[in-house]
């Protein structure tokens, strides 16, 4: 378990979040991220894209610090990537601190964020039934202040983070899990 919080990486950089908007790079991080490395064809073969075009979106993740090549492991023409080690608490602008130009990017990334949480939603029942011990599902409701919610994320961050391990220092009987917390007004419905 980690001992101390690191800073979180806020991505205000436009063509970085860029790069980060973009389904197929997304697939790509979640897949490097839960199954470890892999090459442009067996993504390519996962996501039912061309070895190019896998490539492609690689070096643009690559880019942008997300993945890293393992010389270790590539020869040739097969080059073996994996998620790189950045901050485990990446997180956007205030979307009125971001500029005009890149409003479209960063309702892109979240665009696609929801999507991806949605199928995580589908699902669960069926996770559920397979693995109840290793599915967990909480729903609430709470009255808060702006200054509320924003210590509740914070902790929540926090907490997170304290049982989380990375891939490097997972205990053997650990497992990747997809971890979700959504908070929205009720009164704006």
């Amino acid at each position: 378990m980690k001992d101390e919080q690191e800073a979180p990486l806020v991505i205000d950089d436009h063509d970085r979040l860029k790069a980060l908007a973009h389904p197929m790079r997304r697939r790509m991080l979640s897949h490097l991220n839960v199954h470890g490395p892999a090459t442009s064809t067996t993504l390519g073969e996962l996501l039912g894209a061309k070895t190019g075009t896998t490539s492609y979106h690689l070096r643009q993740l690559e880019k942008y610090g997300f993945i890293e090549e393992i010389p270790e492991r590539s020869t040739g023409r097969e080059r073996w990537w994996r998620k790189a080690e950045t901050p485990r608490d990446i997180r956007t602008p205030n979307f009125r601190d971001v500029a005009p130009e890149s409003r479209a990017v960063l309702e892109e990334f979240y665009r696609i964020g929801m999507d991806e949480d949605r199928a995580l939603m589908e699902r669960f029942p069926d996770a559920y039934r397979r693995d109840p011990d290793w599915t967990k599902a909480s729903r609430g409701f709470g009255r808060m202040t702006k200054e509320d919610l924003d210590a509740f994320h914070e902790e929540y961050i926090a907490l997170l983070f304290k049982y989380s391990h990375r891939a490097s220092d997972a205990p053997p009987d650990s497992r990747p899990l997809f971890i979700r917390m959504f908070a929205l007004p009720a009164d704006d419905s």
